[in-house]
């Protein structure tokens, strides 16, 4: 077993120090543990070395816009929601409060009341035009079309993706759209960076309502301009678009 321990270690680039420190940790949480109400033996650590630090990390992208978007559908208070593609975190929490339908091109196998999981493609959508009140796709469309999640290649595809999103949205409804924002580029086959204002150029008909910003630095700012979000290398737009009704384009 010593052997496997060794090779445990190894995986992490640690050092004899290291595994002798641990060690000492094993042995001195045995001799205090006076009860026994476990077996603790050598043959099932599970070191994990990385965790004894003054604060608690997290990817400020993914904790920082599923919960401005939380936040925003709280207030619309819609009959139900919809997202496309958006962590599953997002739509599972939020399925607590708010019937949720979530969709993806590789559909998740989650079973929680009020929650329904299927299978969406984002470049041709199964719903009506103008049928959805609430809307979210987030993080998301800057993959479209570079074959990471076995989606066939298509350099048009995240605008194709766009104007479905465009499509679908009821007059007066809402979309929540995240993407990385910055200055432009695709870093291939991971994701595209946008600058903001080509966003919102490709949202002809909607009204920007907010925009909110998670910067390198990993800083949320919730009431963010274009400027400062096309300095970024790979920051978070956070956009809450409000689909324009017919004749009215003054919004």
């Amino acid at each position: 077993m010593i052997k496997t321990a060794i090779h445990i270690f190894k995986t992490y680039r640690t050092n004899k120090a290291t595994l002798q420190g641990f060690r000492q940790m094993f042995d001195q949480f045995n001799a205090l543990d006076k009860n026994k109400k476990l077996p603790n033996e050598w043959k099932d650590i599970y070191p994990c070395l990385n965790d004894n630090t003054p604060t608690t990390e997290f990817d400020a992208h993914y904790i920082y816009h599923p919960a401005w978007a939380a936040r925003i559908v709280r207030d619309l208070r819609p009959a139900k929601h919809i997202d496309i593609s958006s962590t599953l975190h997002f739509c599972s929490v939020l399925s607590a409060f708010i019937p949720v339908e979530f969709y993806d091109y590789r559909p998740a196998a989650l079973r929680l009341s009020d929650l329904k999981s299927d299978r969406a493609d984002l470049t041709q959508l199964h719903f009506g035009s103008n049928s959805i009140e609430s809307l979210s796709c987030m993080h998301t469309i800057e993959h479209i079309g570079l074959g990471r999640y076995g989606d066939p290649i298509d350099p048009e595809g995240d605008v194709k993706a766009i104007n479905e999103l465009k499509r679908v949205v009821a007059p007066n409804g809402s979309l929540l759209f995240v993407v990385p924002v910055g200055k432009p580029r695709i870093a291939f086959n991971a994701h595209r960076i946008y600058d903001p204002q080509l966003i919102k150029t490709l949202f002809s008909g909607f009204t920007l309502k907010k925009f909110s910003l998670v910067t390198d630095q990993r800083d949320f700012i919730d009431e963010a301009d274009f400027g400062q979000a096309s300095q970024q290398d790979y920051g978070c737009g956070c956009f809450w678009f409000i689909k324009q009704a017919a004749g009215n384009t003054n919004l």
